[in-house]
C-alpha cells in the first residue's frame, strides 16, 4: 500500500515512477472499493486523488504513527500495522470529500484488500525488473570445455589408460 517517489530501479525512478504506481494503486483502490459494500469512491477522478492521499499519508504520516506506536506494535508481534493502515485509510476519508468509507472495520478490510491488490497488481512489473541470468566466466569456459578435474577430455582419458595397459602387457 506504499508509493515509492524515489526507487533506485531504472524503469520505475522519478516522477513516471510515481505516475506508474500510481495508477496502480487508483486501479487496486477501485477494485477494493467495488467489492466491499461499506467503502465508496464517487468518480475515477477521486480514486485518483484518494490513492494520492494514501501515498502522501503513508510517506509522511504513517512513519511517525509506527514510532509513536512502537510499544503496541512491538508487543503484537507487528499486527498493529495493519491498525496504522486503516487510520490511515480513515485520514485520507476525512480529506477526500468523495471518498466514503462506513466504519473503522470497512476501512481495515479496505487497507487489506487494497494491500492484497497493489501487490497482485505490481508482480509484472516485478518480473519485467527481475535481473537476467548472467553466467559467470567460469561457467562460460566450463560450458564449452569438456574436460574433467585432471584437465583431460574423457576421449584422452580412454586413450591413456589404454596405451598403458598396452604398454604393461608388452612388458
Amino acid at each position: 500500500m506504499r508509493i515509492e517517489i524515489n526507487n533506485n530501479n531504472r524503469f520505475y525512478s522519478g516522477p513516471f515512477g510515481f505516475l506508474a504506481q500510481l495508477v496502480v494503486m487508483t486501479l487496486a483502490a477501485i477494485l477494493a472499493a467495488y467489492i466491499l459494500p461499506g467503502v465508496r469512491i464517487d468518480s475515477v477522478m477521486a480514486a485518483i486523488l484518494t490513492a494520492a492521499v494514501i501515498a502522501l499519508l503513508n510517506t509522511f504520516i504513517r512513519p511517525i504513527l509506527i514510532v509513536i506506536t512502537l510499544p503496541f506494535t512491538i508487543v503484537s508481534m507487528g499486527l498493529f500495522l495493519i491498525i496504522i493502515n486503516a487510520l490511515i485509510i480513515l485520514m485520507t476519508e476525512g480529506l477526500v470529500s468523495s471518498f466514503h468509507v462506513d466504519s473503522f472495520w470497512s476501512a481495515l478490510l479496505f487497507s487489506l484488500l487494497l494491500t492484497a491488490f497493489d501487490y497482485l497488481l505490481e508482480i509484472p512489473n516485478k518480473l519485467m525488473r527481475r535481473p537476467k541470468y548472467q553466467p559467470s566466466d567460469q561457467e562460460k569456459l566450463d560450458e564449452h570445455a569438456d574436460t574433467d578435474a585432471d584437465g583431460f577430455t574423457s576421449y584422452e582419458e580412454i586413450e591413456s589408460s589404454l596405451n598403458e595397459d598396452m604398454n604393461n602387457e608388452n612388458q
